[in-house]
């Protein structure tokens, strides 16, 4: 659990980012109050009935609407759930797609979003400052990677939600299949029903991620990992369904432009080594990634310049696709 404005935050943010790839956050500012509502306008999206919501289902190759969640595009398999993607900057036009009427919903969920992504990019750029003094910068050197690289700057945000349907046999599927994101780093707001759950080795296991009020998840994502010349590493993670209860989440997904090059920075790579990964822009990334999955290898390690990390990475992926209790 970190704490945003504790004095050891940073000190913990490295710790965890090491060892798990994922942390609780707390003291973030965000209104609970907001929450509540954010969390009542995403379920009133998955209520409405299927001809509605088929209105804008996403089509092969488009990054947002209705539909599966955009990672099982990799997959055979499907999943038990619903989602919907959007970027906050088109949010009002992608949105008249499910209400192409505008109304009293459209408009309580465009106000409650637009609240919300206000106060989530103050907290990205907040939480970078704090992963950057987690490497070991001082202030002054944060300020000059920000001035040189212009990460916070140009970070662009997207938005997916999640739907998890009871499900009358829960063992025999899953919500959202084992991955890691792609992007620098996410911020879920889950309800207080369990489901989501993080990969840990020593022994091999999946540990369930407490649901906890007004907390944030947040996953480090493979870009962030190359950021940070795989200090920081990215977390595989997954999402289960159970028999009694719907559950609700949402993923905020922080990344850089698609024409940025992302490599690691200078200061997250040792003295006298060379960099442990290629520079590369999120959409040869993606191409990456998904040559990665249908191959069974791991992205990261495509992208490597060390093979000693690139191994490990190799056995994160296999491990991970190994356990299934």
């Amino acid at each position: 659990v970190v704490d945003v404005g504790a004095g050891d935050a940073a000190a913990r943010v490295a710790r965890a980012a090491e060892q798990w790839g994922a942390f609780l956050l707390v003291g973030h500012g965000v209104p609970a109050a907001l929450l509540s509502r954010v969390e009542e306008r995403v379920a009133r999206v998955f209520s409405l009935p299927a001809s509605e919501k088929m209105r804008a289902v996403r089509g092969p190759g488009e990054p947002c609407g209705y539909g599966s969640p955009p990672i099982s595009s990799f997959f055979s398999k499907l999943m038990w759930s619903e989602g919907y993607t959007f970027s906050p900057s088109s949010l009002r036009s992608e949105l008249r797609r499910l209400w192409p009427k505008s109304g009293d919903d459209y408009l309580l969920f465009c106000d409650v979003m637009e609240e919300f992504h206000k106060e989530m990019r103050r907290l990205a750029d907040e939480l970078l400052r704090l992963f950057l003094r987690a490497l070991g910068l001082t202030g002054e050197e944060v300020a000059g990677v920000e001035a040189e690289r212009r990460i916070g700057e140009r970070m662009t945000a997207t938005v997916h939600l999640n739907w998890y349907p009871r499900c009358p046999e829960p063992r025999r599927a899953l919500g959202l299949i084992a991955h890691t994101d792609s992007g620098f780093f996410t911020f879920v707001l889950q309800s207080l029903v369990p489901g989501l759950q993080l990969f840990r080795r020593g022994p091999d296991r999946w540990v369930a991620v407490p649901a906890v009020a007004g907390a944030f998840v947040v996953n480090v994502g493979d870009l962030f990992h190359i950021l940070t010349n795989g200090r920081f590493h990215s977390v595989y993670h997954r999402a289960v369904v159970n028999r009694d209860r719907d559950r609700v989440s949402l993923g905020y997904f922080l990344g850089p432009p698609p024409d940025a090059e992302v490599a690691p920075l200078p200061e997250a790579v040792p003295a006298g080594r060379s960099p442990a990964y290629r520079a590369v822009t999120w959409p040869e990334y993606m191409a990456v990634r998904k040559k990665a999955f249908a191959t069974g290898g791991s992205a990261l390690k495509m992208v490597s310049t060390d093979a000693a990390a690139a191994a490990d990475e190799h056995d994160d992926v296999a491990a991970a696709a190994d356990v299934h209790a």
